[in-house]
């Protein structure tokens, strides 16, 4: 049944296969490393620094690949140089490896300016720093608060929270010294709106602390509500009549009683209220 294995012709045959098994054999593993570009290795060279564009161009020139991967913003580094390369430079790898690059973006991204007001001034510091923001000009104004933020400012000026800025702008923050040494006359607020009076007392860098409805008045604007009584007082009167001007430092707090109804004052300085209205029985 099994003659034919005893041929001399399958025999011949076998050998034959088994020949061109081991030559297939030899000739794949000796072509293996040029298949793999085995031998073909290259140093990354360093692009960090350099502009997108002209990063590619000496990438590309070296047989390598090149996709921009992510992109960050950093003030301090040219727009559209590369920050940062994977594989890293002097790397060894393979012709036409890919490399990544990570560059700095063209345009600033925007981020809400925080409320610094209240803050010390290093928590002010560092929290600026979290948003990517400077620190611009830092001024010192006489107040209570003592080391805290008064004011924040952009370009010289006030600046709300939630106002979009780029990342990067300076800010100047505004910090209260604490109270003065000279003492100065209590100015007289009675009859200003309270808008007036916060711009009146700002120059000299006296704040307002409590404001206070008139006998539990409905106060329809705040800023635009009349002042009728404040502590302390210009002046007190004696006894004897003589009045006592009152004194106070800069840095220092006035409380406030608004009204809608701005007080009349007469020559001397004294309030008078207003007729009551007739009600109807």
């Amino acid at each position: 049944m099994f003659k034919f294995i005893t041929q001399k012709s399958f025999l011949i045959n076998l050998l034959v296969v088994l020949v061109l098994a081991v030559v297939a054999v030899l000739l794949f593993f000796g072509s293996l490393g040029w298949l793999t570009n085995h031998n073909s290795i290259e140093k990354v060279p360093s692009v960090i620094g350099k502009n997108v564009e002209e990063a590619k161009k000496i990438l590309e020139a070296r047989g390598f690949d090149v996709e921009v991967q992510d992109s960050v913003y950093i003030d301090t580094t040219a727009k559209l140089a590369v920050v940062k390369q994977s594989p890293e430079p002097d790397a060894s790898v393979k012709e036409h490896r890919t490399i990544y690059l990570t560059i700095n973006r063209d345009v600033a991204p925007e981020v809400e300016m925080p409320d610094l007001r209240g803050f010390s001034f290093k928590s002010a510091q560092l929290y600026l720093q979290s948003l990517g923001l400077k620190m611009g000009d830092t001024t010192y104004k006489p107040d209570i608060a003592k080391n805290s933020v008064l004011d924040q400012q952009y370009n010289g000026k006030s600046i709300a929270p939630g106002t979009k800025i780029s990342m990067g702008s300076p800010i100047g923050l505004v910090i209260g010294s604490g109270v003065g040494s000279t003492f100065i006359n209590v100015p007289d607020l009675t009859g200003m709106t309270v808008k007036d009076a916060r711009n009146f007392l700002s120059a000299m860098s006296i704040g307002i602390s409590t404001i206070n409805p008139e006998s539990g008045e409905n106060i329809e604007s705040q800023e635009n509500a009349y002042i009728v009584r404040q502590s302390p007082e210009p002046y007190n009167m004696l006894d004897e009549g003589q009045m006592v001007t009152n004194k106070i430092r800069a840095g220092q707090l006035i409380d406030i009683w608004i009204s809608n109804t701005k007080p009349v004052v007469d020559s001397a300085g004294i309030i008078s209220q207003p007729p009551a209205e007739p009600q109807e029985n």
